[in-house]
């Protein structure tokens, strides 16, 4: 719940959430500074002040990617906040076991704070991080669950490609698509020709995104994905989020 702080003008409002920290590093000689992208308010950052000095000031150590509740003085002016309460709700210990699960973690936590703007709420966004990060912990196949992760979340944020019908022509592809990075989209036969940047994609490619698009994470994730649609995939899908995001993402290098 909100509600208005004795603070007033300083401090405008204390609010309480929960959120997933996405970075943190330290700030002068006792204090951190989070980022953490939380249910109700977006990506959000904040400073602990004395963490360092007395752990036990908080019920969390800030890890990366772990769950806290966190309550925190909202500065009208500053887009750092005072964080007075971090409680450690989940440090979903699973993933942390298993170096190829950590690196995942990781590239969905900069994946986010890339993508999503300061302090904007996004809840469908927010619930599927956490569902990433649950199954994380237990799946077999890390890299089919990157690449749902990539494709729901493009999905949800609006950058996902036009895979319906020709991006040019709006003509039904029914054989032999390419996948212009340029254009956002998949191109016929016949429009292909004016696009050489455009590189060929399976129709089963294709399929396997449309799939993963219109459904929820379970039935989504549950998906069978051919050794060769995954290559096809990693390729497609990490060239269009360099392109689109006009940068690359260091933890992509490390993944598998």
């Amino acid at each position: 719940m909100n509600y208005i702080s004795c603070f007033g003008i300083i401090k405008g409002m204390i609010v309480k959430t929960e959120g997933i920290v996405l970075k943190s590093f330290d700030f002068r000689e006792t204090s951190r500074i989070a980022t953490f992208f939380t249910r109700d308010f977006g990506k959000v950052k904040g400073v602990l002040k004395g963490i360092r000095k007395d752990p036990r000031k908080f019920a969390s150590s800030v890890d990366k990617f772990s769950l806290n509740d966190i309550i925190y003085y909202q500065y009208r002016n500053s887009d750092i906040h005072l964080v007075s309460h971090c409680d450690m709700k989940d440090f979903y210990s699973g993933l942390r076991l298993d170096l190829e699960r950590m690196t995942a973690a990781s590239y969905a936590c900069e994946f986010i704070d890339t993508l999503m703007p300061a302090e904007e709420q996004n809840t469908a966004i927010y619930e599927l991080t956490q569902e990433f990060l649950k199954s994380l912990q237990t799946t077999p196949d890390v890299t089919k669950l990157i690449q749902t992760f990539q494709i729901k979340i493009l999905a949800l944020s609006g950058f996902q490609p036009h895979l319906e019908a020709c991006v040019r022509c709006s003509k039904k592809v029914v054989n032999a698509p390419s996948f212009s990075l340029r254009l956002g989209g998949l191109l016929c036969v016949a429009c292909k020709n004016n696009a050489p940047e455009a590189t060929p994609i399976s129709l089963g490619a294709v399929a396997t995104i449309l799939h993963l698009q219109k459904n929820h994470w379970e039935a989504a994730s549950r998906l069978g994905m051919t050794p060769f649609i995954k290559k096809e995939l990693k390729y497609v899908l990490n060239h269009f989020l360099v392109f689109h995001l006009e940068k690359h993402l260091r933890s992509t290098r490390f993944l598998a």
